[in-house]
């Protein structure tokens, strides 16, 4: 039995709109390309048609890197999970810090989604491992490298 990922709705749908556009658009391109290449005859000279190759074999790599990320997907919408003030996988947890007072707002999501420009932290990461299973007015403990930081939980959206 494989092991389910977690994956947000969004994180999905860019998946599969990553795949769409890798076999109408990018594959068919490069085959166009080899076609192409392999018109103008010796090939062991053609940088053009290794080129072509190179770039055929990492779509081809990176459509079934996607197929197999999807196919392991467990796509949770947390906009369909009840709020209980309790942090969950997919969910938007505003906490601060309890000694400088500085607040934040992460979304945690999958391993692939995460993005910390767009305040989106894997599920993975040891701050959403302490978020998760809390609830608002909790504190929370996080070890770093240098020390250890509390955080008390302001809100959980489901969004």
């Amino acid at each position: 039995m494989m092991r389910k990922v977690p994956m947000t709705v969004a994180g999905a749908a860019l998946l599969r709109e990553e795949l769409h556009r890798l076999k109408t658009v990018e594959r068919p391109r490069v085959i166009d390309a080899i076609a192409e290449a392999r018109a103008h005859g010796d090939l062991k000279e053609n940088a053009e048609y290794h080129a072509a190759r190179e770039q055929q074999s990492f779509i081809e790599g990176r459509i079934m890197e996607i197929e197999g990320k999807l196919s392991v997907a467990q796509i949770i919408d947390v906009t369909q999970i009840e709020n209980t003030d309790k942090v969950i996988f997919g969910t938007t947890v505003s906490f601060v810090n309890t000694k400088t007072k500085e607040s934040v707002t992460y979304q945690i999501v999958g391993d692939d989604e995460a993005d910390i420009k767009e305040n989106k932290i894997s599920v993975s990461a040891p701050i959403a491992r302490a978020l998760i299973g809390k609830f608002v007015g909790d504190i929370v403990e996080v070890q770093t490298p240098e020390s250890s930081i509390e955080y008390e939980i302001l809100d959980v959206a489901h969004v």
